[in-house]
């Protein structure tokens, strides 16, 4: 069912009710009835017989897809960067995918976790075949290509790597790598938020962390109560603090790289609560999802891609430029054809990078 339909010379936004099998029943009781946007461009005739290359958008941590199509002050959104970049010739005409991945953690990293959902297997099984059938797409994976910032960044990379065959071509901006960089700094601060969600409240006096920390049973990394309490408080509430914004992100982060149902909530976290001690067992199993760790063992699926685009800000306040240097060094080593760039800004408001990045797609993708 169309729901809004808006048609101009920059091109049609299409908005449907996509209603997923693989969602339902998600364990945190998500929707699994999604809007999702498909922009047309002004080339898209509904009586032709023209077909066009697909570039589907992950937006990043608390995003939607059709955020990216709302209006933008000051610059342009999604669809109208690509309706100029094809008036200015820098690009050719695509069709623009833009699905809804936002979960209660805030969203997630287009991975498939027993604790938030199989969010790979929606976008690759469910929505690429269903926009390959109702729209005049060319339905190959050498004329398809992803691309995101940040956690939408991260999803390009990891899906050029695990989900290959359904994808000719990824940009990554600013994608987590480097997690002992870009997750541990944080982690004393998601401490110090769960522990306002602790009971009993600690009091003052004499306190062993470690003696606390073994009768609660967090060197294991489950959760005693505060991870649960937390999550309550801020599903109650229209508007988060920085700080409880960088918690859940960080929770979620744990349910996409730690699931484990037999945990409570479904995952484990890698930093004793009380003590702050990493616990190795748990941040190994952030490590074996890390970009940088990956890329010899996928480097065959990295290397039959049409076109790698990765750039960064050397001033990110998230510190992802490291990751994403060292994640180039090693594509470089394992003999992986990419485009890696730099540029003076930090992770925030930098959509004007796909000026670059859409029309390296574009010419990847392009019959």
């Amino acid at each position: 069912m169309t729901l809004k339909r808006s048609k101009g010379p920059a091109g049609t936004l299409v908005v449907l009710d996509h209603t997923s099998k693989i969602l339902k029943d998600n364990p945190l009781r998500d929707p699994h009835v999604r809007r999702l946007g498909v922009w047309l461009p002004p080339q898209y005739d509904e009586g032709g017989k023209r077909r066009f290359p697909v570039l589907y958008d992950l937006v990043g941590f608390t995003g939607s897809g059709l955020s990216h199509t709302n209006w933008k002050p000051f610059g342009d959104n999604v669809p109208e960067r690509v309706a100029r970049l094809v008036r200015e010739e820098k690009m050719g005409p695509a069709i623009l995918v833009f699905p809804d991945c936002f979960t209660a953690l805030g969203g997630n990293q287009y991975v498939n976790s027993s604790a938030i959902g199989s969010y790979a297997d929606y976008l690759t099984r469910e929505i690429v075949p269903f926009v390959d059938r109702e729209f005049r797409t060319l339905a190959s994976r050498e004329h398809r290509g992803c691309f995101g910032k940040s956690s939408g960044g991260y999803g390009s990379i990891i899906h050029a790597m695990q989900y290959a065959k359904y994808w000719g071509a990824i940009a990554d901006h600013s994608g987590d790598a480097y997690f002992d960089f870009v997750y541990w700094h944080d982690w004393p601060n998601t401490l110090n938020e769960l522990a306002k969600h602790r009971a009993p409240k600690q009091k003052a006096g004499a306190y062993d962390a470690r003696g606390e920390a073994r009768r609660k049973g967090l060197p294991e990394g489950i959760d005693d109560g505060r991870i649960k309490r937390f999550l309550n408080n801020v599903w109650k509430k229209e508007k988060l603090t920085g700080k409880e914004g960088h918690c859940i992100m960080n929770l979620c982060m744990a349910a996409t790289y730690d699931p484990d149902p037999r945990a409570p909530n479904g995952f484990r976290v890698p930093f004793n609560m009380e003590s702050g001690e990493v616990i190795e067992r748990r941040w190994s199993k952030w490590r074996e999802h890390d970009p940088i760790n990956l890329v010899a063992k996928y480097r065959d699926n990295l290397k039959s891609l049409r076109g790698i685009y990765i750039d960064c800000g050397w001033r990110d306040q998230y510190h992802i430029h490291y990751g994403a240097r060292i994640l180039s060094q090693r594509l470089a080593a394992a003999g992986v054809p990419h485009r890696y760039e730099e540029f003076d800004d930090d992770h925030s408001d930098i959509d004007y990078r796909m000026d670059t990045s859409l029309p390296f797609l574009y010419r990847a993708l392009k019959p």
